[in-house]
């Protein structure tokens, strides 16, 4: 199974102009805790609900500056055509709970998270790359 036929296609972006307040009120409208930022065709970042808290909230900053000053700019990705089995193994392996999914030209094709991989490949495998997830990293 291709990670396209189980990612969410249908992806809401914001833009690195957009503000914080705007982005968390598409967050509570798509009630999802992670939002693409695109410039240009391509994904340069991601915003996350976590962001917020931790850049915006715990730091005392402003809802009114935009998500490029607090966003993620290192994206975890796969491609759409890759196996969906690895793309699990790599979220376990990177204990993250979402990938953003490129297409061939590098532009965003959609979102895979773990309810993703449940709906479509099963409890099972989500079930081991959760816990592999919440495991402590390995000191080196």
């Amino acid at each position: 199974m291709k990670v396209s036929d189980a990612m969410t296609a249908q992806v809401v972006t914001a833009t690195p102009q957009t503000t914080i307040t705007e982005v968390a009120k598409t967050m509570a409208r798509i009630e999802s805790g992670a939002v693409p930022v695109v410039a240009d065709g391509k994904v340069v970042g991601l915003i996350t609900d976590r962001d917020i808290v931790i850049r915006v909230v715990a730091e005392d900053g402003s809802a009114s500056q935009p998500v490029s000053a607090v966003m993620s700019e290192t994206v975890e990705t796969c491609q759409e055509d890759d196996n969906l089995a690895d793309a699990a193994a790599a979220m376990a392996s990177r204990q993250i709970r979402r990938l953003v999914v490129l297409n061939e030209a590098g532009g965003l094709a959609g979102i895979l998270s773990l309810g993703d991989i449940a709906t479509d490949y099963g409890a099972k495998v989500v079930g081991q790359t959760l816990e592999e997830i919440s495991q402590a990293p390995a000191t080196h």
